[in-house]
């Protein structure tokens, strides 16, 4: 690589303004250094500092230093800080880069002694080679599988997984997959394939880093020309880097072992994306003479946001867990963070808009607040919240609600359904069925598909749906064209200046940012965890999936610094039925003396007459604080006694009985009930209308054949 002359020698470095273990790592001898850094521990300055330590003393010349991150904003942040030390920015300096950016500017000047004159191009996007595949594979080339197709592209590339090994690989991980495995491996395929053109070949960015990885493993003058240039690397962020990654980190060291990493297990949230902490938490193992810092004085955040930040993670389990930090506020102390439990979701979305006008009227800058969400369907009735009351605000990582394609879909669709000559007067549930119906050409299905993008938009067509009811009840005349005028009005009220507003964002897009004011909001079981990290009856159907939700939790409460509150409502709609119960994560958490402290009562409560009492596990006694623990009449965390043959015989008998009456299986007894029936092993009626899902209706329907079932059962078995 080009030859650059060396910066005039720094001077001595002034470590006063760093703390003992910032010191420490800073000091730590040419090697590898290895530092755990909680989040708000200043570890950006630490890394900045470390680099202008070894430059300052001789170790290595600032131009020998190559430090990597994995976004532009990071690697921005950290030429500024090196820029004002003055180590950044120019040639002769540190370089300061994403792993993408640096493999580009590495393969520009190796390619001709790889390749020779072939010409290749870097691709703008992967669109139109993805719907090429897709359409080739036979599978939809609409813009939201495309994009779930070509996240499954990047996990495998990511993951060092060829396309002859995709399927098998998603089978032994058990991951979640948008369409048949083999069909997503013939789209993979394809793909690649499409990539070799009469003009040159076309890269994408994973291909960049596998072909610097390449050239450095197997072409000799190349790495060693490669490093001969760099001989110190840091890396930022590594509990996110991927085994692809990895490989081309791998490739840049060759034997050596001048590395300096960064990170925290215990925000390691991209998991989806093929970003794995094994790296991380090995690293003493790969170097056993590695020295290893622990970074745990927050100065982000006050001891009070702090202390519930650790009591988030203390709860964790499994190995990630194993390396958590016990950060150690430094600020002074702050207002205790705050729980509030609402009776829906506008409620909730009134309360925290008018927590946000207080905040504005006592100082805080509109641009120092966050709301944050698990997925980006819920900012829709805290866009509403805020534009009602006047409060501007920016959508950070994703659109606003009514400019999401998927919205403007479903309008595009509801004013078709309008515009027809024969639409029925449809008015109150009459009206939400249409609708749905109008929906469904638009993607809507009963059940929540798989795929990330497919979730995203199939929840923002839900948001619509459960709108819509919510405003049937409030206007039982309302009609489609009264709702669309309704629609277009809250569209057309949402135009929020693009900076110094409240930040709406998705727990992910927050990941790295920080705010002095926090809202955590719709933090019920089913959103925070994500449902389809739990099993039908509320038991953990994937371990490591459920510690990650957890993990977002945690990377939500350190981006506060002073404020800090967290909600959730027990039912969406206004006035509708309250079948949620708040996350798992926040038992323990809620103090006593907190109006949230209550659990909410059982969802068949009546409204009037005295309360019933909140269910509780039939085996340990604890209060059970979701549906499916509630319907099985245990934790989730009790031994389930099922007896499987039993179950089978009540599936078979279910699917007869629903195909002799032309029903869904489901109408006629869910899974979770079915479940409940073979652990409880009820012998006569008053047993079975004592499972919750059981009522008299289906007693006097079912019941019979059902207790038949049972009794035959124990009869078999004694």
């Amino acid at each position: 690589m080009e030859r650059v002359t060396a910066a005039p020698a720094q001077p001595p470095l002034r470590l006063d303004d760093l703390d003992a273990e910032q010191a420490a790592a800073v000091r730590a001898p040419r090697g590898p250094v290895c530092v755990l850094a909680g989040a708000g521990t200043g570890k950006t300055r630490t890394i900045t500092h470390r680099i202008a330590h070894l430059v300052a003393s001789g170790h290595v010349r600032a131009d020998q230093v190559l430090s990597v991150t994995f976004t532009a904003r990071a690697a921005g942040e950290l030429r500024n800080r090196l820029r004002a030390l003055g180590l950044g920015g120019e040639a002769g300096q540190v370089q300061a880069r994403t792993f993408h950016a640096a493999a580009l500017r590495q393969l520009k000047y190796f390619w001709p002694q790889v390749v020779g004159d072939v010409p290749w191009r870097l691709i703008d996007g992967k669109f139109p080679l993805a719907a090429q595949a897709a359409g080739r594979a036979g599978l939809p080339t609409d813009t939201d599988s495309l994009r779930d197709l070509i996240s499954e592209i990047e996990w495998a590339k990511g993951s060092l997984i060829a396309p002859e090994d995709y399927a098998g690989e998603v089978g032994r991980r058990h991951r979640d997959v948008p369409y048949d495995a083999k069909k997503v491996s013939a789209v993979y395929t394809y793909y690649e394939a499409l990539k070799t053109t009469p003009d040159g070949l076309l890269l994408d960015f994973d291909d960049l880093l596998l072909h610097t990885a390449a050239a450095l493993e197997d072409y000799s003058s190349v790495a060693e020309e490669f490093r001969g240039r760099y001989r110190c690397f840091v890396v930022d962020e590594y509990q996110d880097v991927t085994p692809l990654q990895q490989r081309v980190l791998d490739a840049w060291l060759g034997d050596r072992d001048d590395l300096t990493v960064v990170g925290d297990a215990n925000q390691t949230i991209y998991s989806f994306t093929g970003a794995s902490p094994t790296f991380l938490l090995d690293f003493s193992r790969r170097f056993p003479d590695a020295t290893v810092v622990r970074l745990e004085r927050d100065y982000r955040s006050t001891p009070q946001v702090v202390s519930l930040a650790n009591r988030v993670i203390g709860a964790a389990r499994g190995r990630i867990a194993g390396t958590r930090l016990q950060l150690i506020g430094q600020r002074a102390d702050g207002p205790e963070p705050t729980f509030a439990e609402f009776d829906d979701e506008p409620a909730e979305a009134a309360a925290v808009a008018k927590a946000v006008a207080k905040l504005l009227g006592n100082g805080v800058p509109a641009a120092e607040i966050a709301i944050l969400y698990r997925i980006n369907a819920q900012s829709e009735v805290y866009e509403q919240a805020l534009t009602e009351a006047g409060i501007p605000y920016q959508v950070r990582g994703g659109e606003g609600f009514f400019n999401r394609p998927e919205v403007r879909q479903a309008v595009s669709a509801l004013r078709t359904a309008a515009n027809r000559d024969d639409l029925p007067d449809a008015r109150g549930e009459k009206l939400v069925v249409l609708v749905r119906a109008a929906l469904a050409q638009v993607g809507l299905t009963k059940e929540e598909p798989v795929g990330v993008q497919a979730r995203e938009r199939w929840s923002s067509l839900m948001a619509l749906v459960q709108l819509t009811e919510e405003l049937a009840e409030q206007d039982p005349d309302l009609e489609l064209n009264g709702l669309l005028r309704e629609l277009a009005a809250r569209a057309e009220a949402r135009h929020p200046p693009t900076v110094q507003g409240v930040t709406l964002a998705s727990l992910h897009a927050a990941k790295g940012l920080e705010w002095d004011a926090v809202f955590l909001v719709g933090l019920a079981d089913g959103t925070l965890p994500i449902q389809h990290v739990l099993g039908p009856d509320a038991t953990v159907s994937d371990e490591a999936a459920l510690e990650e939700e957890r993990r977002l939790l945690y990377v939500g409460v350190t981006r506060a610094r002073e404020h800090l509150q967290l909600s959730w409502a027990l039912a969406r709609s206004a006035g509708g039925r309250k079948v949620r119960r708040r996350s798992r994560f926040l038992i323990g958490l809620v103090p006593d003396d907190s109006p949230a402290s209550r659990i909410a009562a059982h969802t068949t409560e009546r409204r009037a007459g005295p309360k019933r009492q909140h269910p509780t596990c039939r085996i340990c006694g604890r209060p059970l604080l979701t549906t499916q623990a509630t319907m099985l009449g245990r934790c989730a965390r009790c031994p389930a006694d099922v007896d499987p043959e039993l179950l089978v015989a009540l599936q078979e008998w279910r699917r007869e009985k629903a195909d002799e009456l032309s029903l869904p299986h489901f109408v006629v007894f869910s899974d979770t009930t079915l479940t409940a029936i073979a652990e409880q092993r009820p012998a006569d009626d008053r047993a079975l209308v004592a499972i919750p899902g059981i009522g008299a209706k289906k007693l006097q329907t079912y019941g019979a054949d059902v207790l038949a079932i049972v009794r035959s059962r124990l009869r078999d078995s004694s």
